[in-house]
């Protein structure tokens, strides 16, 4: 007897919002807040206390196409209730490090929890569970991960005023055994499984339903690339957009005010694309998240006096970024194998978040801000003939 999955949508997307807001912050955005009270309390080398989450990352980066294609075999809810059983343990491994091998072999654990517990296996689960009408849902859960940085940040520099940065990795250990745990667990057992795969033509884009075996195609390749660019992107900018803006002359109170807009640009404009985007295909929102990206950088690049609307553009490109990372490999390939097909897209995009703060870094230092906001311009107008290039794919996947 299967289960009526649709009357649950609202009850699945629910609780999984709250538990990716809550993975989220107690992992991905930990660092923000954490770094340098570790680093005070430590005497360990803040280079090295932030490089904790470079590890992290690489880890989730290698475990994530195994991920996928346990998700594909087992469904959703056990990988991501692993995600968070391992999350909690990294947690417990941070507060509890006696060292810093400790330590960083304790961000290795939360990196591969990560890995098993954030939006590529959210979005995977849900695409198991609703196959092509999955969009809305993937939808409506961007817009509860949009959240996570802003009930956890200040949660977290809270917790570290009470009970210290060890009682706060604790604190969260026990957040994510006690309600992120249970969260996933709330998913339905019983999962939709896809019919059999057909072969696709060799080299072809594989519409949906018809390329179980994507990888390697030129389409493939080229998503890859769209996906990969766009983490680059985003992780050198959220690490360094205080930076640029003081580069251009604004003071510091002032940019932390400017760079404030992104959050708020990224949900309002997953809003508008869940109301406006619906009957489009998801390689629009692919398309126009790129030229937002690329048209509010090179506000920053020019030095044009808009900049709060230079950051409004980029946010909601970042935005609705997620929104296409979820739907467009469905729209393009079909739910066959579609979340092994997810771990296997975010394995190079975490590799190169990992690496990308650090090259940033690199040529901050060389080429100063002009040299790197150029490199991030050049970067985007590559994604977005990235994301042009997967046009004629999606009117034949759609059938026009």
């Amino acid at each position: 007897m299967s289960l009526d999955l649709t009357g649950r949508r609202w009850f699945v997307v629910g609780a999984l919002g709250i538990n990716q807001i809550l993975a989220w912050g107690s992992s991905y955005y930990l660092t923000t807040v954490l770094a340098k009270p570790v680093a005070a309390d430590t005497g360990w080398s803040l280079t090295w206390v932030v490089g904790g989450f470079t590890i992290g990352l690489l880890a989730a980066g290698a475990a994530s196409p195994r991920i996928g294609r346990e998700i594909d075999r087992r469904g959703g809810r056990p990988v991501l209730a692993l995600g968070a059983a391992l999350i909690a343990a990294g947690q417990a491994g941070l507060g509890l490090a006696p060292s810093l091998p400790a330590f960083l072999a304790a961000w290795v654990l939360l990196g591969v929890g990560m890995g098993a517990g954030l939006y590529d296996a959210a979005f995977a689960a849900l695409g198991r569970l609703y196959g092509q009408q999955s969009r809305g849902a993937i939808t409506t859960l961007t817009l509860y991960g949009g959240f996570a940085s802003t009930v956890c940040w200040p949660l977290s520099a809270l917790l570290v005023e009470w009970l210290g940065w060890r009682g706060t990795c604790l604190t969260y250990a026990a957040v994510n055994l006690l309600i992120v745990l249970p969260l996933a667990f709330a998913l339905p057992r019983e999962e939709r499984r896809a019919p059999p795969p057909k072969r696709a033509p060799a080299g072809g884009a594989g519409g949906a339903p018809g390329a179980p075996e994507p990888h390697g195609t030129i389409v493939y390749v080229m998503l890859a690339l769209c996906i990969t660019l766009s983490g680059v992107i985003s992780a050198v900018v959220s690490v360094f957009l205080l930076n640029f803006l003081e580069a251009r002359g604004v003071a510091l109170a002032a940019a932390v005010g400017l760079a404030a807009l992104v959050g708020p640009s990224q949900v309002g404009a997953r809003v508008v694309e869940m109301v406006a985007g619906r009957g489009l295909h998801p390689v629009w929102t692919m398309v126009l998240s790129t030229l937002l990206v690329a048209g509010g950088l090179a506000v920053l690049l020019a030095g044009l006096p808009l900049i709060a609307a230079g950051l409004i553009a980029y946010g909601a490109g970042v935005g609705i970024r997620s929104i296409a990372r979820g739907t467009l490999p469905m729209a393009l390939f079909g739910p066959v194998g579609y979340a092994t097909l997810m771990g296997r897209l975010g394995s190079p995009a975490m590799f190169a978040q990992a690496l990308a703060p650090a090259a940033g870094a690199w040529l901050l230092e060389w080429g100063g801000t002009a040299a790197t906001l150029a490199a991030l311009e050049g970067l985007a107008l590559l994604n977005v003939f990235a994301a042009l290039s997967l046009v004629p794919a999606a009117r034949r996947s759609a059938g026009s």
